[in-house]
């Protein structure tokens, strides 16, 4: 599926923006190509969008991984926390942008599409992507295979090329720079076991080798530039299941750990570990470390909320747990990995303006379970 150009400003007669007649034109003319990419990524955020119509190269450049590197490069990179939140007083929702430093809460253009439930998000090269799912209004029958992608620089929705199964309920999670999904639920209701994988520079989904077991209601992470997908169910397993299917690019082939985490409420990835919340003990983190594949327990304080219901984001390196619960005078909880011990755990202020569904960080590549972190 051939990706729709933008939208572009209108110009009186005899003017032509720069760069529109030759694309291979100069940035900016008469500046090194260097310093002109120093002085785009200088631009002040709130003037992406517009920069985008100045020019094809203008465009180019904004939607590309190099830009994110000279914002890095020039102390520019900014942390941003998207939620999706539930509208109130109704069944909808809508994406929102969290005011992370003094900023106001702002509310992102609609997602295309019907309401979705079951879908997975991930962050590649600072942009979120909103794959698959089901249409909530509609239940299960009607199971999506669109891909949509929020650009926070130009603050707008794109449709992608479709997945080659519709699925919903699946595992996600990017390595070594694509997306991968695996296992859900396909349209009739039948539990998978097809993975596939999606390359944003060819805009192209492509079946890989299967999941050796169909399973659904799973997470992924990946570690190592290897793909781990936890949790669920099998039908070959009595409940949820501990294993771990482990997938390897390098040589297209699964491996297996045994010692998984089973029904899990909340997943995020931070400091090289993974973060976890299991339903049958919502008042600990069980923190998983690849490197010898154990696990820790990490009690969570009451501090700022007594919900024993927590969804996940991340901000400056921080775990934030944001209450699912309505409670008066609720603050999030925070836990840094890198303070000393028995400092670890505090309160902050950022939190959803209603009842969230899932959150993303711009700017890191982190997979976060029903919350997501990305920086711009």
């Amino acid at each position: 599926m051939q990706l729709k150009p933008p939208t572009r400003a209108k110009y009186s007669q005899g003017f032509m923006p720069i760069g529109e007649s030759d694309p291979y034109c100069a940035l900016i003319p008469g500046l090194p190509e260097d310093l002109a990419k120093i002085c785009l990524a200088l631009v002040p955020r709130s003037q992406f969008p517009v920069m985008g119509s100045v020019s094809k190269r203008w465009m180019s450049f904004l939607e590309s991984k190099e830009f994110i590197a000279v914002r890095k490069e020039v102390g520019k990179l900014e942390e941003w926390v998207y939620v999706l939140t539930a509208d109130a007083g109704s069944k909808g929702s809508h994406w929102e942008v969290l005011g992370c430093s003094g900023q106001k809460h702002s509310p992102l253009p609609p997602m295309p599409g019907p309401t979705k439930a079951g879908f997975g998000v991930v962050v590649l090269d600072g942009k979120l992507f909103v794959i698959a799912g089901y249409a909530a209004d509609h239940g299960k029958e009607c199971v999506s295979d669109e891909v949509y992608r929020y650009d926070s620089c130009l603050n707008r929705w794109v449709e992608l090329s479709k997945m080659n199964v519709a699925r919903c309920d699946f595992a996600c999670a990017e390595v070594n720079g694509m997306i991968y999904v695996a296992g859900g639920f396909g349209p009739n209701g039948d539990s998978l076991s097809s993975v596939e994988v999606y390359d944003a520079e060819q805009n192209k989904w492509t079946l890989i080798e299967s999941l050796r077991r169909p399973r659904w209601g799973c997470f992924a992470c990946s570690f190592e530039g290897k793909l781990y997908v936890m949790g669920g169910r099998s039908r070959f397993t009595i409940g949820n299941t501990r294993f771990v299917d482990v997938y390897n690019p390098n040589d297209n082939a699964w491996g297996e750990v045994k010692n998984g985490c089973v029904m899990v409420t909340a997943h995020a990835v931070l400091d090289k570990k993974l973060f976890c919340i299991e339903w049958k003990n919502q008042r600990s983190l069980a923190v998983f470390n690849p490197a010898d594949n154990s696990w820790q327990k990490v009690p969570v304080p009451l501090t700022g909320s007594s919900s024993t219901r927590f969804c996940f984001g991340i901000h400056d390196g921080k775990l934030l747990l944001f209450s699912l619960d309505e409670e008066p005078g609720y603050k999030t909880l925070m836990y840094d990995p890198a303070a000393p011990t028995g400092s670890e755990w505090c309160t902050s202020e950022l939190r959803p303006p209603g009842l969230c569904l899932c959150s993303i960080t711009t700017g890191h590549t982190i997979s976060v379970g029903t919350y997501w972190s990305v920086d711009g």
